[in-house]
């Protein structure tokens, strides 16, 4: 575990909140679980078939397991799923059904405040995932559209000369494939909060592209970045935000005296916004595994809740740190 995740687990254990592990059949999950008690940063709910996660000899101690196939709640939370979606087509039936699925199931104890954030996805996909959560908890007030970010550790950590420490924020790395204007800017405002959250400091916040300050010819890609920039200047005017810049402009600070000489942000970005996921999906990818960067994510902002996704191929380990990452958003949402 880095120092970033040490972090994460000493703000994580100032205000334990409760997250819900809807995976509770799977053995990563259980060993990340015990990890977790032992740990204390967070309270746990089990979601799975009881008499498997106790015959599993893991230390379970406190965790509240519950086996969605016979829970006394199973008709509390269709009845309020019930509510939520009938305006969709759903009938009781279909509501009562859709709770012997576990995303569900977590998502309705987040939704009706029994639990403070639900991690999932090493059994289900991203879609999976995230439907449940859009469906039963809805984006954030003023939110319209959700997007996800990485934390980026570099190996020199506080000796790097990049970012914030050693550390940057990515995104959109995970979710919008080819982001409008107006997506960019909520995705540059979301992510400021998102790394005031994580880090305590102030973003600067880089909107990449090929282009720096009308350096390339006009064309659609440059003038969309350009465009996000003036939204968000204007709905966010306290943040810093510049661009459009390429990232050698939003990194180095010599080239940032040449090509970006006014910008306060130029230079020393510690947050960086891609303008389509291609860019975004590569480039934190070509960090993690040529810089030897540490990657964190993919993290979601804009959800009413903190609600996180697994990559199916994750460790125990991955769970862990993603469990007190969404405790701290927890404690911030």
């Amino acid at each position: 575990m880095s120092s970033f995740i040490d972090s994460m687990f000493d703000l994580a254990a100032k205000d334990v909140k409760t997250i819900v592990l809807p995976e509770g059949n799977d053995p990563r999950t259980l060993e990340a679980a015990e990890k977790i008690l032992e740990k204390g940063f967070a309270k746990l709910i089990i979601l799975g078939d009881e008499a498997e996660i106790n015959a599993s000899g893991k230390k379970l101690d406190g965790a509240r397991i519950v086996d969605v196939a016979t829970s006394a709640e199973k008709q509390r939370y269709a009845d309020a799923f019930y509510e939520l979606r009938k305006h969709k087509g759903v009938t009781e039936e279909d509501a009562l059904a859709t709770m012997d699925k576990v995303l569900y199931f977590g998502t309705m104890m987040v939704k009706l405040g029994e639990a403070d954030g639900m991690v999932a996805g090493a059994c289900h996909s991203t879609s999976d995932v995230l439907r449940a959560a859009l469906q039963v908890l809805k984006t954030a007030p003023g939110v319209k559209n959700v997007s996800s970010f990485f934390l980026m550790v570099l190996p020199d950590g506080e000796k790097s000369e990049y970012g914030e420490n050693g550390m940057l924020l990515f995104s959109d790395c995970g979710l919008n494939v080819q982001p409008s204007a107006e997506v960019l800017a909520e995705e540059a405002i979301a992510s400021a909060k998102s790394w005031k959250t994580f880090t305590g400091s102030e973003a600067r916040i880089a909107m990449l592209s090929h282009s720096s300050f009308g350096s390339a010819a006009a064309n659609d890609d440059r003038d969309k970045v350009q465009e996000a920039v003036k939204i968000a200047k204007a709905e966010a005017p306290e943040l810093m935000i510049d661009g459009e810049m390429q990232l050698d402009t939003a990194l180095v600070p010599s080239v940032a005296a040449s090509k970006a000489p006014d910008s306060s942000v130029a230079g020393k970005a510690n947050v960086l916004i891609f303008p389509d996921l291609d860019a975004g999906n590569i480039g934190y990818k070509l960090v993690q595994r040529l810089a030897g960067a540490e990657a964190y994510g993919p993290v979601t902002q804009g959800i009413a809740a903190p609600v996180n996704d697994l990559s199916r191929g994750c460790s125990a380990d991955d769970i862990v740190g993603v469990v007190a990452i969404t405790c701290v958003q927890a404690q911030n949402s």
